[in-house]
């Protein structure tokens, strides 16, 4: 019975990628949720909003405050 080999390399590859893009996609993810609470309603539908449109510029200034 032949097994093929296990290529370590490219698991390492996908684990480095999905590392890479984790904090993106998750940051896109509370601004798209952020977008369609604006749009959806008003009460508590804003607050939320104001909420999850603030991560993304509070990333930034801490970002760029640590230069």
């Amino acid at each position: 019975m032949s097994s093929l080999p296990i290529d370590n390399n490219r698991t390492r590859s996908n684990s480095k990628i999905r590392q890479m893009w984790q904090a993106p996609i998750i940051v896109a993810l509370i601004t798209l949720v952020g977008l369609i609470a604006a749009l959806v309603g008003d009460g508590w539908h804003d607050a939320l909003s104001w909420a999850a449109l603030t991560v993304p510029v509070a990333l930034i200034a801490w970002k760029w405050a640590c230069r």
